[in-house]
């Protein structure tokens, strides 16, 4: 019998060199946000149905966390992507903050003309959306809540000095690397694992230690049993990063939350797209059906 381990090394090898395509990707803009900057913002699907927005992992973008599953939900949904603070095209500012991302998922829905929504986050993006509803009840009808727990390893003094020192080692080699533009970020005609590697290099790697701090400080473990909108966790259940005893927390501190599975690592949104997208959409209707939001049957 093949360890296991090597036949999880095995289907990532797979996906690296035989990505999920980056077709139906849908284009976005630079949006400005009153008081805070700007972002980099994709709004599609139709405008009169449920709102959905959603929340990236640290050290991707909205898009290359998304890309795969936004083809498969906006034909129902009004699907919104963001790039967090420091990301990609996100806001330039002078700290990083999960506090301050989750008011910028706010920020956008208000320039959008959206009230209410589901906040969806792989993550990081799982704890941006923890505080979304967190800071903004009222603005969240529900939660997806995907690969992510009520805290994150780098709340761990070790792996945050971890962080900082790796991304001291990285700085000097971020700094020779070319800058990617904004007009190949756009760009979807090249080969996906080009167009994912773009997406990835506009994050700048020296970042790690300020994306290890800002983590760090986040834990919901205090509150999570206040949450009283319909939550989902979508566990990952071969994560080595948030392992799946962590992501349990969820579901075992927020009242009514459902547990739905994904046979995959930490990466599963991208590299095992295909066994993550359906488990992901099956959580988002029970949550949209749950918060009284009707969803047009799928197929």
């Amino acid at each position: 019998m093949i360890p296991a381990f090597l036949n999880g090394t095995a289907r990532a090898v797979r996906h690296v060199f035989s990505p999920h395509p980056a077709s139906d990707i849908p284009k976005g803009q630079m949006l400005d946000l009153p008081g805070r900057g700007r972002a980099f913002v994709t709004d599609s699907g139709p405008r009169d149905a449920p709102a959905v927005f959603l929340l990236h992992s640290v050290l991707t973008t909205g898009l290359l966390c998304w890309y795969p599953t936004i083809p498969a939900i906006n034909d129902r949904y009004r699907v919104i992507t963001l790039d967090a603070r420091w990301h990609g095209r996100g806001i330039e500012s002078d700290t990083f903050d999960l506090r301050d991302c989750a008011d910028d998922v706010v920020a956008v829905a208000d320039v959008l003309g959206i009230d209410r929504f589901v906040a969806a986050g792989f993550s990081m993006g799982g704890g941006i959306a923890q505080l979304t509803w967190r800071r903004h009840p009222e603005r969240v009808s529900g939660l997806v809540l995907c690969s992510t727990g009520p805290f994150f390893s780098t709340n761990d003094p070790k792996h945050r000095k971890s962080s900082e020192r790796t991304g001291r080692i990285l700085t000097p080699l971020y700094r020779l690397l070319p800058r990617v533009s904004e007009k190949s970020l756009d760009k979807t005609t090249s080969h996906t694992s080009i167009w994912a590697l773009r997406q990835f290099f506009s994050t700048p790697l020296s970042h790690l230690g300020e994306f290890g701090n800002g983590l760090g400080q986040f834990d919901s473990r205090s509150w999570l049993h206040e949450i009283d909108v319909p939550t989902a966790v979508v566990v990952s259940t071969r994560d080595r990063v948030v392992e799946p005893e962590r992501q349990q927390l969820l579901l075992d501190g927020i009242p009514g939350s459902q547990r739905f599975e994904v046979d995959g690592g930490h990466a599963c949104c991208v590299l095992g797209a295909r066994f993550f997208i359906p488990p992901f959409t099956e959580a988002l209707d029970a949550v949209s059906s749950r918060a009284a939001v009707k969803v047009p049957p799928a197929g």
